[in-house]
């Protein structure tokens, strides 16, 4: 209540010049809300009057030529349709209940008996690289992201980031060893994606996580991923056992379905590059303070971008990164200077389409991140590159 005062009261402080401007910019503010809007469309923010004008021509007509954000009919919004989802036939106001809080639509949902949990994102134009599709990291941070808000949106969260509530008692935080992602397509700038994640047990101390990533017009699946997690003392960077308490609290959310079939995961031992065995590193990565997370290690979404600074430029312009594996090994921290190994090599797929048969080019390439000092190892990575459609 402070807060909103202050702010109603600032106005008496402003230039008469300049309050005037601001109430002229009042249509301009509407049509600058259309983009970062559009993804709430629930029944609530209807009741707070926000809409916009169907059309220029119905501008003058009476209070029904307003059309509601939720239905922008036959709009694009950075070159994406955003009406209806076509698979799912409904509306998007129709998604969440009418009497839903504005925030359970920010943060997402529950679905299939409050074991699924799903998210709705929009494809900023700061989440894309140079081809204008989103980056591997911007996955990745997505998939981040919508776990985290799992564990809140469950009533299970304490105060550590992502730990449950026995957790933080117990002063203990979830690690990932290691995560496989697979992606078939790259969404672009302004797309909407729709993230579904659950855990199940991982061996009798651990967890996985798995993902999948649609593409909320067609609801197509363009991503899967999967995760390993472990229990970590966040004082004594020591690994624990998961406590009876916690199994207790997570076991009702446990889902016995994998988003990647067995025989499609990457399981296999990745192998330990050498400056003998690497073709490429690139030493004098250093971590900035912003690379740190609330559990004051470096971010593992971090290590993907180093991992990519020693892979050559005309790989990353020419070829999409379809899959990636990451086995995580030792933290590192803003004080440690890092090394990027990369080795490459590659393989002819055959690809068949209609009836015919064309070999596309593969490549295959298996990296480390160190340490420059000791060369202790981080992370071990392997992923796979395909070649970029010739338009």
């Amino acid at each position: 209540m402070t807060s909103m005062a202050a702010t109603s009261n600032a106005r008496l402080y402003y230039p008469e010049h300049l309050h005037k401007a601001k109430k002229k910019n009042v249509a301009m503010a509407r049509e600058v809300l259309r983009t970062d809007l559009f993804v709430l469309r629930i029944g609530s923010i209807r009741k707070q009057s926000l809409s916009l004008k169907a059309s220029s021509s119905s501008s003058s007509s009476s209070s029904s030529s307003f059309q509601k954000v939720d239905v922008i009919n036959g709009r694009k919004v950075n070159g994406v349709y955003v009406g209806e989802a076509k698979n799912v036939g409904k509306k998007c106001s129709e998604l969440v209940k009418e009497d839903a809080p504005v925030h359970a639509s920010l943060l997402g949902r529950f679905v299939e008996d409050r074991i699924v949990y799903r998210q709705t994102f929009i494809i900023r134009s700061y989440e894309i690289g140079p081809d204008k599709t989103a980056t591997m990291e911007t996955l990745m941070n997505l998939l981040q992201e919508t776990a985290l808000n799992h564990v809140t949106s469950s009533g299970l969260a304490g105060n550590g980031f992502g730990a449950t509530r026995e957790m933080s008692i117990r002063k203990l935080i979830w690690v990932v060893t290691r995560v496989h992602i697979q992606v078939e397509k790259y969404s672009s700038w302004g797309d909407v994606v729709e993230i579904d994640t659950w855990v199940n047990a991982a061996g009798k101390n651990g967890m996985r996580r798995d993902w999948i990533i649609r593409d909320y017009n067609t609801q197509k699946i363009i991503t899967r991923a999967t995760s390993t997690w472990v229990i970590m003392n966040r004082e004594t960077r020591r690994l624990s056992k998961i406590p009876e308490q916690v199994k207790q609290e997570v076991v009702p959310f446990y889902l016995d379905r994998d988003s990647i079939a067995a025989e499609d995961i990457d399981n296999e031992k990745i192998n330990k590059l050498t400056d003998e065995t690497a073709e490429r590193i690139r030493s004098g990565l250093a971590p900035r303070w912003s690379d740190m997370d609330a559990n004051q290690h470096v971010n593992n979404v971090k290590y993907i971008g180093w991992i990519l600074e020693s892979v050559p430029i005309d790989v990353l312009e020419d070829y999409n990164l379809t899959s990636m594996t990451l086995e995580y090994r030792r933290e590192c921290r803003q004080s440690n200077l890092l090394e990027s190994l990369t080795s490459i090599k590659e393989k002819e797929a055959e690809d068949s389409n209609n009836g015919t048969h064309n070999c596309r080019t593969e490549l295959e390439s298996t990296h480390l991140l160190r340490m420059e000092d000791d060369k202790a190892e981080i992370v071990r990575a392997r992923s796979e590159w395909q070649s970029k459609s010739k338009k």
